[in-house]
């Protein structure tokens, strides 16, 4: 545990590998815990954390525990999933999707996901997974970076109304995205116009550590766009 104690003084890089998604992932000792991080950015743990924690209780923790079957599209070091497990304690199917193997087998060596019950980490594209899925889901958490890059898919309309679909009715979307530019901006603003034609409720949450916005969609009913 001594490297434990000396990254309150400095980051101690641990593990740092080559990665066909996100160029380089590594995780690292920083003030006392683990995270996992790309190049340029924190994929898990650390502040990445706080951030879907924020998110979790701005839906409300009694609303997600008594939830049944939740989605996490993008794995990464599975730091939502251990909030929702370990905080929440919540006891239902959690279902994750990662596209990059080396991350997955980042997240069972260094964070035991593999030792969590009531999960199913599957090795798929989002994209492909939303499209094939037969699954309904009360929350769907959407936390997709290739770096610091988010796929244009995400932010389409096609995108959009096929989440809709696979989420129940009352249901939820938690989306974390990331704003580094004014067309990041752009994007987001383009995106909520998209939400207007569905009938959802929107929410979004002030900015988080600097470049995070949190976008919470409720399914409200039947969402054929107008």
């Amino acid at each position: 545990m001594l490297k434990k104690w000396l990254s309150y003084i400095i980051p101690i890089n641990i593990r740092k590998e080559k990665s066909l998604w996100s160029k380089t992932l590594e995780v690292t000792w920083a003030n006392g815990e683990l995270v996992l991080d790309s190049a340029h950015t924190n994929y898990s743990y650390g502040s990445l954390q706080r951030i879907l924690r924020k998110g979790l209780l701005k839906i409300g923790f009694e609303r997600v525990q008594q939830m049944n079957h939740i989605l996490v599209l993008g794995v990464a070091g599975g730091s939502v999933i251990k909030t929702l497990t370990n905080e929440l304690k919540y006891p239902n199917k959690i279902t994750g999707v990662e596209i990059d193997p080396g991350v997955i087998t980042l997240a069972n060596h260094f964070f035991e996901l593999n030792r969590i019950s009531n999960l199913e980490l599957i090795n798929d594209d989002a994209f492909e997974y939303v499209l094939k899925t037969k699954e309904k889901f009360d929350l769907i958490i959407i936390d997709i970076f290739q770096d610091t890059k988010m796929p244009n898919f995400l932010f389409e309309s096609f995108f959009v109304n096929r989440i809709l679909e696979i989420c129940v009715e009352r249901g939820i979307v938690l989306f974390n995205t990331m704003c580094l530019n004014d067309a990041d901006n752009q994007r987001n603003k383009a995106y909520l116009e998209i939400l207007k034609s569905y009938n959802v409720y929107v929410q979004t949450m002030p900015r988080i550590e600097a470049h995070n916005e949190i976008i919470i969609i409720e399914k409200l009913g039947n969402n054929s766009t107008s």
